[in-house]
């Protein structure tokens, strides 16, 4: 289709659907919940922060106990981009602490300027500190990874890969901590603000470094050939424990035989820098290193070292003696752990788990509590809700949280520590025109694949409508996400959640489905035989949900569509180059379209002698993992539509599969996003990507 008739049949579509859907709501509309992350809590008094997005204006927002009224500190009142991340209180909650601008969602560059709105004066990325009780914010420097005190003096922060610190007052400017080789950052303060633990990162190899003051030489914890990371102090700052894996190199092994990846508790005494190993993981698949939020989520607690491990085939808590021995499971069950915080007394772990009573928690998120020394897991928030993001308030009197519902959007929430009725704050910034009653509450679907994989899916459908409708498969980026019976924790999800709600209101029968490589149902689905570039075998999950979709009576199955952004966005392209016949038409959101970019040379032609046994096949399994593998099979017609700014798939992915279909019949269309990100960070580019996703499914279905 030629540029100026994609335009002028976009612009009626745009318009169209700019006014209101079938059943009485917007884009718009169902767009301007605001969508709170960043929840943080003081280590004394019940002071709570959190970073607040309002249809693109983000600010910073408090409130404290006991009344918690919900007040905006911050006055950054345009939709320009800027994202507000390392949101921190001080320990005496008199400041708090943000990062504003760059893409810290991103696979790199996050540190890096975001100019959406063209600015001739691009914007930087800076830490701010602004006082709880009220004023301007201060201005403390350009850089990343903030961290601030115990003693509510100073903060430390990584600029250019090296460490600085500042007044928290911002009354004098900042300056470089020390000078060291390597790229230097995870800043830790011991418990009494007085020195510095850090990793200096090598490349192949990584050391823990301590930084006491400039006459003091910097110690090196047990420098070795491995690579060391997350320090963590004990409570009377003279020990840190920290994670061992090991160096690069060695011979090269198969590419695409799973393998155990190794990792080790080491503890040590920071006067000599010498150190032991408390605990080395299990060496078979599910010992290996873990790879959900927050990944081995080391902490020092009250006489215990608490982590994170898949050894039981599920992300559990654990706990370990000061001296090592046998760790203690703390969450038993068939669930995972995320969002694990450490209470201020150090004597219990708040998180969220998809854990409860109901059959249906494996598809949603509740608040879980458990003491560091024995199993006696409680679920805070049982029920029908969505509960995330725990922290434990200073003073030990209360739980925050955030919380939502499959009608009401993410809303900071508060509860007695011990259990209590939930409190929820800023219900004000809910706008009136949100359609809270139009909202219709997904389904839980479970179906088993040809080769035995059980996968969950939610189906968002509107009662009644014709004998024979359209449907839509929603598939989810990451790919270590899941969707859930609500809206969604990540606010990139929670917009693909009102984007299924928006096309549920058109009509449409939306699958959103869950499939291998993501999170929620153990460690075999989540590190799947042949995922990837080794296989692409969670397409096989795609493939079913849309023959899942063919047999119900009331679909059509000749108008099913797809879509889905990053890794979605793959599996989309995937879908559409493989079954056409099944899939009508799709959207494809930056999405990753040729696996073997970037793996080539290091496959093929290492800089060694030596290479991988399995090399050349697996270039070839790479490569038939990859949608452009599959374009001379591909008749559906696709819109493409990626921002130019893009840090996590590379904009040239979409380029390059454009330019191919270009060459066949199959009928493109495009829409570029300039100068935004893989987030769209400003609202107003969100908005106008999900009406020309709607747009694009109403002309072709």
């Amino acid at each position: 289709m030629k540029p100026t008739l994609l335009f002028f049949t976009l612009l009626h579509f745009l318009f169209s659907l700019s006014s209101r859907a079938q059943n009485g709501f917007s884009m718009e509309s169902v767009k301007s919940y605001p969508f709170p992350n960043e929840l943080t809590a003081s280590a004394t008094g019940s002071r709570i922060a959190w970073a607040f997005n309002e249809e693109g204006k983000r600010n910073i927002y408090v409130a404290e106990g006991p009344n918690f009224n919900a007040r905006r500190l911050t006055n950054y009142l345009q939709d320009d981009g800027q994202e507000l991340s390392s949101v921190a209180l001080s320990d005496d909650g008199k400041w708090v602490l943000y990062v504003r601008g760059g893409d810290h969602g991103s696979n790199w560059g996050d540190e890096l300027p975001v100019n959406p709105t063209f600015s001739p004066t691009p914007p930087k990325v800076q830490i701010w500190a602004v006082p709880f009780a009220g004023g301007e914010p201060k201005l403390l420097g350009e850089g990343e990874a903030p961290v601030i005190s115990p003693k509510s003096d100073k903060v430390a922060f990584s600029k250019g890969g090296q460490i600085y610190t500042v007044p928290l007052d911002g009354s004098a400017a900042a300056t470089m901590l020390f000078s060291a080789r390597g790229t230097n950052g995870m800043p830790v303060w011991s418990p009494d603000g007085s020195r510095l633990a850090f990793q200096s990162n090598r490349v192949d190899h990584s050391f823990i470094g301590v930084y006491t003051d400039a006459q003091t030489p910097i110690v090196w914890i047990d420098p070795q050939y491995k690579r060391d990371n997350s320090p963590r102090w004990s409570p009377d700052g003279k020990k840190l424990a920290f994670i061992r894996t090991n160096g690069l190199g060695g011979k090269p092994d198969s590419i695409l035989v799973r393998k155990h990846i190794p990792w080790s508790i080491m503890a040590a005494d920071v006067s000599t820098g010498e150190a032991k190993t408390l605990w080395t993981a299990p060496k078979r698949l599910n010992g290996s290193v873990p790879n959900t939020h927050g990944g081995t989520n080391l902490h020092w607690a009250a006489n215990r070292i608490v982590f994170l491990s898949y050894q039981d085939g599920w992300p559990h808590l654990y706990s370990l003696a000061e001296q090592g021995g046998a760790p203690l499971l703390l969450t038993p069950g068939n669930f995972m752990c995320e969002h694990i915080q450490l209470s201020p007394d150090g004597k219990s772990l708040v998180f969220a788990a998809n854990v409860g009573t109901d059959a249906l928690d494996i598809d949603r998120r509740h608040v879980v509590k458990v003491s560091v020394d024995r199993a006696d897991m409680q679920v805070m928030t049982p029920g029908t809700g969505l509960e995330w993001f725990p922290v434990l308030t200073g003073d030990g009197k209360t739980l925050a949280f955030i919380s939502a519902t499959a009608q009401r959007p993410p809303l900071p929430s508060v509860m007695p520590a011990n259990g209590g009725e939930m409190k929820i704050l800023a219900t004000d910034r809910l706008p009136t025109t949100y359609p809270s009653m139009d909202l219709v509450t997904p389904k839980q679907v479970v179906f088993k694949t040809p080769d035995g994989v059980t996968v969950h899916c939610q189906l968002f459908e509107k009662a009644g409508g014709p004998a024979k409708k359209p449907a839509i498969v929603y598939v989810h980026g990451g790919p270590p996400r899941q969707m859930l019976l609500g809206w969604n924790y990540g606010d990139y999800y929670a917009n693909a959640y009102a984007m299924n709600q928006y096309l549920a209101s058109l009509g449409y029968a939306v699958l959103s489905v869950n499939y291998r490589l993501g999170i929620g149902y153990g460690y075999e689905f989540h590190n799947a035989k042949n995922g990837g570039a080794n296989g692409a075998s969670e397409y096989i999950d795609i493939k079913a949900a849309g023959e899942w979709l063919a047999k119900q009576p009331q679909i059509d199955p000749k108008r099913i569509g797809i879509y889905g952004g990053s890794y979605g966005g793959f599996l989309t392209a995937m879908a559409l180059g493989r079954d056409s016949k099944l899939f009508a038409v799709g959207v494809d959101i930056h999405g990753v379209h040729d696996r073997t970019i970037e793996r080539t040379r290091n496959i093929l032609m290492p800089d060694q002698y030596e290479r991988a046994p399995d090399a050349t096949r697996a270039l070839e399994v790479a490569w038939k993992s990859s949608p452009i593998a599959y374009v001379n099979t591909w008749t559906s017609p696709v819109l493409f539509i990626h921002g130019d700014d893009d840090r996590n798939v590379r904009f040239s992915q979409s380029t390059d599969l454009v330019r191919r279909l270009e060459e066949t019949k199959v009928p493109i269309e495009t829409m570029v996003i300039v100068d935004d990100t893989h987030h769209f960070m400003m609202h107003a580019n969100q908005v106008k990507v999900n009406k020309a996703i709607a747009a694009f499914f109403q002309k072709k279905l």
